[in-house]
């Protein structure tokens, strides 16, 4: 069941960690889509030319359940399964991360490697702004105009949001809430109108929390 709420990346962050000369630059960039991250990681390739490596881990949606990793030419399983496993444990979605590295000379290792590759996506989230998402639920009310200034104030008074609103010869409103207060609009509409106001399911869309 998809989530009615989660913790997305908010705005673009960095982190750039040293390992025996070697440089991790971590940027975490918020992305919705797989093509997003792609042009992300496109765009860092092109930004940072002359790095050698440029790995990659993303996982994106409400239910996290988008989820890729690029080692970029590192040893397989050193690099973005690594970094995946960080963001996987962060709790934040819509998120990718690219980390860029500048080879120091050393050779580092397996071990070496996942722990460094590892510590760049964590530095970048310790300094990373999120933001709580909520599934708004959208309903479609049709009222007489002689009650639908007291219904509004009241939906108000209850928490719900008036997203729109369409003044005629009746008034059409467009209210929206989470999933569980949605569920008790057709309760309080029938008894501020003696069961005469019925809502129409509408669509849903993720908005940030306020």
């Amino acid at each position: 069941m998809t989530p009615s709420q989660y913790t997305a990346l908010a705005a673009q962050a960095t982190a750039e960690i040293e390992v025996q000369r070697s440089r991790f630059l971590c940027t975490l960039t918020p992305v919705t889509s797989d093509a997003d991250a792609r042009v992300v990681w496109a765009q860092t390739k092109e930004q940072f030319h002359d790095a050698r490596h440029h790995c990659l881990a993303f996982v994106i949606g409400p239910d996290r359940s988008l989820r890729r990793s690029s080692d970029d030419g590192e040893p397989s399983g050193t690099a973005g399964a690594p970094m995946l496993d960080v963001l996987n444990g962060s709790g934040v979605s819509d998120v990718v991360a690219v980390v860029t590295r500048w080879f120091g000379g050393t050779l580092l290792g397996t071990g070496g490697l996942i722990r460094a590759y590892s510590d760049a996506v964590r530095a970048a989230l310790d300094v990373a702004p999120t933001i709580r998402r909520e599934l708004m639920i959208e309903q479609h009310v049709a009222l007489p105009l002689a009650s639908a200034g007291a219904v509004e104030a009241d939906l108000r008074r209850r928490g719900f949001t008036i997203i729109d609103s369409v003044w005629g010869t009746d008034v059409s409103l467009t209210v929206g809430s989470d999933r569980a207060t949605a569920d008790s609009l057709a309760g309080i509409l029938a008894a501020l109108s003696a069961g005469s106001v019925v809502p129409e399911p509408g669509g849903s869309r993720w908005v940030n929390a306020q």
